[in-house]
């Protein structure tokens, strides 16, 4: 089956899921290639099989060579503890799981993968283009999209969790979409994550040789009082992956010299600490 009619087939599927961003009404119908919502608006699938509902045009910084090497070191199961954590919060039962800025889009196919529930319903969405396509060239029942999460493109109470790992936040639309009893699974960074790295490319008298979320946690908790915090720190081996792919998928690299990067080439690292928390809403 061909890309386009294979994402045609999942919003078929799917159709109660997905609202109109015109009209703010759920679509109705998808005919041919066209989903259209009850007051005639009309979006057209890519023939990727993908939906672009970006209402306006948005820059992403993150380029297909970053995209890339991303997937390549997440493949190796960079983010594998991460999944399984995630994984570990959800119910047996099938769940409608959506991921904020889903990249290349690893992340939620191996959660999907883990949860092993046939019956799961999986969406991811990008304000990147480049990322979307690439998460379209995986083998999983997920689908994926072009959108914005200040304006998620998705009817109230669709979806059972929402997980967003390294992502912003738009708690108003999470709420708007998350289902009663529904979990919200925020993953953020803490001081030691990617610290080898961070001391390789900077100096001390650099911001970018520490690093503090703090600020985001505790947004997090003054909308979530009762949300629940994990942390997940372990250490992964380097030496089946490319130390260059390592500092291309990190935005880290943005703000480290020609000359730094060079040098943290030549030296390269055996190993890098993940060090993240889970923190978990129930709703």
């Amino acid at each position: 089956m061909k890309k386009i009619d294979q994402g045609v087939a999942f919003v078929q599927k799917n159709l109660g899921l997905f609202r109109c961003l015109v009209c703010d009404q759920p679509y109705m119908a998808v005919e041919g290639h066209s989903l259209k919502c009850s007051n005639g608006h009309q979006l057209d699938f890519s023939k990727k099989g993908t939906l672009y509902f970006l209402t306006h045009q948005v820059q992403s910084e993150y380029d297909a060579a970053m995209l890339a090497a991303r997937r390549r070191i997440l493949q190796a199961g960079f983010f594998r503890p991460i999944v399984t954590a995630i994984n570990d919060q959800l119910a047996a039962q099938p769940q409608r799981i959506l991921d904020i800025g889903s990249g290349e889009g690893t992340p939620l196919a191996d959660l999907l993968a883990l949860h092993r529930q046939p019956q799961d319903v999986g969406i991811g969405f990008d304000i990147s283009k480049a990322g979307v396509n690439l998460a379209t060239q995986l083998v999983t029942p997920a689908y994926f999209c072009v959108a914005d999460l200040a304006q998620l493109p998705f009817t109230a109470r669709a979806f059972t969790a929402i997980m967003d790992v390294f992502s912003p936040s738009a708690y108003q639309e999470f709420e708007r979409v998350l289902a009663p009893g529904g979990k919200l699974l925020k993953v953020v960074p803490n001081s030691d994550y990617l610290i080898e790295l961070r001391h390789l490319l900077f100096d001390p008298t650099d911001r970018q040789y520490t690093y503090n979320n703090d600020r985001v946690i505790d947004l997090f908790k003054q909308h979530y009082p009762q949300a629940t915090q994990q942390r997940i720190h372990y250490e992964f081996d380097l030496s089946t992956v490319d130390f260059a792919d390592l500092m291309v998928m990190t935005p880290l690299h943005w703000g480290a010299t020609a000359a730094s990067l060079a040098a943290a080439k030549t030296t390269g690292l055996s190993k890098i600490t993940v060090d993240v928390s889970l923190l978990t809403m129930t709703r």
